[in-house]
């Protein structure tokens, strides 16, 4: 029941979340389409679907990608429960996590 009303608290604020062992993240239109969340051992593969380059770095610095260019992506592997907050380093009002559990 707390997951549904959580979904549901996500849709009526224009937000979606998704559970998946492994799972692709939009950037699109300055935004990274969705927050995530996944088990232990799953890839998060981020995908710029933008003119413009973005990038996908992890606020404690576990990760950080290049700059990516229009339909470049990059890849990480999440192998411990948490939640791991993210932003774009060249436009930091981008922000979004991943949720591992």
């Amino acid at each position: 029941m707390r997951t549904t009303l959580f979904a549901i608290a996500l849709v009526l604020a224009g937000m979606s979340a998704a559970t998946a062992a492994d799972t692709t993240v939009t950037i699109k239109n300055f935004n990274f389409v969705m927050d995530v969340s996944v088990t232990p051992g799953s890839t998060v593969t981020w995908k710029n679907l933008d003119g413009e380059p973005h990038t996908v770095a992890s606020a404690d610095g576990l990760f950080r990608s290049p700059a990516l260019d229009q339909n470049d992506s990059f890849s990480f592997k999440f192998d411990k429960p948490g939640i791991y907050k993210y932003i774009c380093s060249i436009h930091p009002q981008m922000r979004a996590m991943i949720t591992v559990k």
